[in-house]
């Protein structure tokens, strides 16, 4: 292939629901380009499927984040770089850290286990249904329901108290903008490690039925190392989840035909599921590796210390494994997308993240079936600020 020089990554989205229409004309060309980084560094920019899976599962490609040049330069910063991760931060590291990490917590996430919570979630859910009812309409969807439904999962998972809930959500919020200078959402972090450092000091203290306490009484774990993977497990664990829910109502809303198919039979749910993942990919700058020696890859070589941009979105969109890719189609079966990633770094909580789409959106419609927008879809703010895609708010109405 030529080798063409991107000179940043195209992140200025085609429509709600689109990823950067240049990302498919980089596909077509071919599956993988030269990136310039923010830094200046000349790397690699994955857009096509096989490819960008081949390079989730190749050891040769390293997770640790100090080899990684960064994506995005923040306001204030000076140089963009990447420090090694903190202990406890395993998405960082390659084995055998990251495996040590891991293996803590891949009991805690069995599909069995998290099969055991639907009960719990359906409770969670209809609560906050309800909840939306009582806001009357036009009310905010996710403010009343998208949000707090993952956020009360996560936090009775890990023992977080529910009182406590508004600081690291709007802590999380802030760390995770796009246009916050440098100092701000440096502050937001910081803020966010010391609420779950003192949360693990507690749990020591007073040790309860939920996953921190777990971790804390395996005797493996420095207090630092739990509070590292909680904070991690606490963050994805509902801003992820709540963003997909937020986004994938609007995304079904405005696909009506889709949302008609999905009413008259409920035994698509988890073709919809799957599908919306796929098609909406609110992770919108993907993932990181660096080659840790030479390695020849769809037709280039990647020279060590290359830092490879794998775009979740591009490659979920790929014609080459999916076809019509950038409609949706809550018949599709979509198994196979890599809206999780792929290879060891899979996303840990993606059956529990599955569940609550799944409860969440057969809810949602069953409770409001003439559920719509409350205002004109080009007036949802979208998350074209933030790390993580979606709605800020969602004004729905309903009888």
């Amino acid at each position: 292939m030529t080798e063409m020089l991107i000179p940043e990554l195209p992140t200025t989205r085609s429509t709600a629901f689109d990823p950067p229409a240049e990302l498919g004309s980089l596909r077509a060309a071919a599956p993988i380009h030269r990136m310039r980084f923010p830094d200046g560094h000349e790397g690699w920019l994955v857009t096509g499927y096989e490819l960008a899976r081949e390079v989730h599962a190749d050891r040769r490609f390293s997770s640790r984040s100090e080899l990684h040049h960064p994506l995005r330069r923040l306001a204030g910063q000076a140089v963009p770089r990447q420090d090694p991760a903190k202990p406890g931060m395993f998405i960082g590291m390659d084995a055998p850290d990251h495996t040590r990490y891991r293996r803590l917590l891949t009991g805690q996430f069995t599909v069995r286990r998290m099969n055991a919570l639907m009960p719990r979630i359906e409770q969670i859910v209809a609560e906050h249904l309800a909840g939306l009812r009582a806001a009357g309409s036009p009310a905010d969807l996710v403010a009343n329901f998208a949000l707090p439904v993952p956020s009360m999962v996560i936090c009775e998972l890990l023992g977080v108290p529910w009182d406590e809930r508004e600081a690291f959500q709007r802590d999380t919020a802030e760390a995770l903008r796009l246009d916050r200078p440098f100092e701000e959402v440096m502050a937001a972090f910081e803020r966010l490690e010391e609420f779950v450092a003192d949360l693990v000091r507690r749990k020591r203290a007073e040790p309860g039925d939920d996953m921190l306490t777990g971790l804390v009484e395996t005797g493996e774990l420095t207090d630092g190392e739990v509070a590292n993977m909680g904070l991690l497990l606490l963050v994805a664990g509902h801003e992820t989840t709540a963003n997909m829910l937020g986004l994938g109502t609007l995304a079904l809303l405005r696909h009506p035909e889709q949302l008609a198919a999905l009413k008259a039979d409920p035994s698509l749910l988890d073709n919809a599921v799957e599908e919306l993942m796929r098609y909406l990919s609110i992770i919108q700058f993907g993932t990181i590796r660096t080659a840790l020696e030479d390695v020849g890859i769809g037709g280039v070589v990647i020279r060590a210390g290359d830092t490879v941009s794998i775009s979740v979105p591009a490659a979920n969109r790929d014609p080459e494994r999916f076809e019509r890719p950038d409609e949706l189609d809550v018949r599709r079966s979509a198994t196979g997308h890599i809206a999780f990633g792929h290879g060891v770094h899979q996303c840990l909580g993606q059956q529990l993240a599955r569940i609550e789409m799944r409860v969440g959106y057969s809810a949602l419609f069953r409770e409001f079936p003439d559920l719509r927008l409350a205002v004109p879809a080009s007036e949802v703010r979208l998350r074209t600020d933030m790390a993580i895609y979606g709605v800020h708010e969602l004004p729905v109405a309903f009888s």
